[in-house]
């Protein structure tokens, strides 16, 4: 990797982290304390957050007839989301300790705060919970994902990849052979259990 995309790669990482520090600084302006069980917000916060509350019924008589009849549809994706979890769930517990790759801790990928919202109805805590699993389990198979090719072929593409995880960036360039005779061993302790099996900063 050259010094100027490792410099590049250093900048943004401080700016994930300004951004980081700003989302923490505006939860507190909105009065968010998050906790070990959950989430906590101050009485008249809640009282606030209750007033703005639209009421079930009238949330029920205002959609689009359109929206409820893709109801099916939208909540049909939850067999696809099951079977994927319970999928890369076996999958890493299976072949990870033979690689000696950390497990994935699937509870950080999927996160249900959201049915603490005093300002949601029991409809809408219902559509965020099934967004959250199912943005949760793509988020999870996908780091499961991102292991298993930084174990067997962290090799970058030659063409441009939108949306890559956050371990492409390091892993060796496309047709650099001596990168990946030097690197592979090194790209491959970084996964073990007790090591940090967060992506590498630049």
């Amino acid at each position: 990797m050259t010094e100027r995309l490792q410099a590049l790669l250093q900048r943004l990482h401080e700016v994930e982290t300004d951004i980081e520090q700003e989302v923490a600084r505006h939860r507190e302006e909105l009065q968010v304390r998050l906790t070990e069980t959950g989430v906590q917000f101050e009485q008249s916060v809640l009282a606030r957050q209750k007033a703005l509350r639209r009421r079930l019924g009238r949330y029920v008589a205002d959609a689009p007839p359109l929206f409820v009849l893709t109801t099916p549809v939208i909540y049909a994706g939850i067999v696809p989301f099951l079977l994927l979890d319970l999928f890369v769930t076996l999958y890493q517990w299976i072949c990870f300790p033979v690689y000696g790759i950390a497990k994935v801790r699937r509870a950080e990928h999927l996160v249900f705060d959201r049915g603490s919202l005093a300002y949601l109805n029991l409809i809408e805590k219902l559509n965020c919970a099934y967004c959250s699993y199912g943005n949760g389990v793509l988020a999870y198979a996908r780091e499961i994902a991102a292991r298993t090719e930084q174990y067997w072929c962290p090799i970058k593409h030659a063409r441009r990849v939108l949306g890559s995880h956050p371990h492409y960036r390091h892993f060796t360039d496309y047709g650099d052979a001596q990168a990946w005779l030097q690197e592979l061993e090194r790209l491959r302790r970084e996964l073990a259990p007790g090591a940090d099996n967060t992506p590498p900063q630049a």
